[in-house]
């Protein structure tokens, strides 16, 4: 019996954690959608412009999570709008644990090639720092409760990936960054 009620007890803890806290804020100005079939499980979040008093700025608030997610996979924004975004880091692990950043590649960086280098730029906050000509803009890394917010220009249209490049974390916490004209 004494097995039973231990296997109980893990398998509640891991529901637990597994499901997260899918909490949306409710203060958030950008609209979300959700895009594909929603019966398969198949969906994927998409952050859209805010209707923001200034039409030229979209502002966009991304989560990252203590199970390895960030809450949006998608994003778009116009050409030459300004682009304020901010990370929430929504768990409450440590940064040295479980640490998150939002970094948006120029065209045509291979993600994992990247992600390789940042593992090796721990000194940097895993930003590596021989890498500027291939990174648009990038958050500071956030720990457990934190958030940071950035400000840049949406260079000009096409489609370009934002990861987390927290070693390990870039294989699972990206998504594509869409500039429309």
């Amino acid at each position: 019996m004494k097995v039973l009620h231990k296997f109980v007890l893990i398998f509640a803890a891991v529901a637990l954690v597994a499901c997260g806290d899918k909490k949306k804020d409710e203060n958030s100005q950008e609209e979300e959608f959700t895009i594909g079939d929603t019966q398969s499980g198949n969906t994927s979040k998409t952050a859209e412009s805010s209707d923001s008093s200034d039409e030229n700025v979209v502002e966009i608030t991304i989560e990252g999570n203590d199970q390895m997610r960030f809450n949006k996979d998608e994003i778009k924004v116009k050409a030459g709008q300004t682009v304020r975004i901010t990370l929430k880091h929504v768990g409450s692990m440590a940064k040295e644990v479980m640490g998150h950043n939002w970094v948006l590649l120029t065209q045509g960086t291979e993600v994992s090639a990247f992600g390789q280098k940042a593992v090796r730029a721990k000194e940097n906050d895993y930003i590596p720092e021989d890498s500027s000509d291939e990174i648009i803009a990038h958050t500071k890394m956030l720990g457990g409760g934190e958030s940071d917010t950035i400000e840049f220009e949406a260079p000009e249209a096409g489609t370009y990936n934002f990861l987390c490049s927290f070693p390990g974390h870039y294989s699972v916490m990206k998504g594509k960054f869409i500039v429309e004209e």
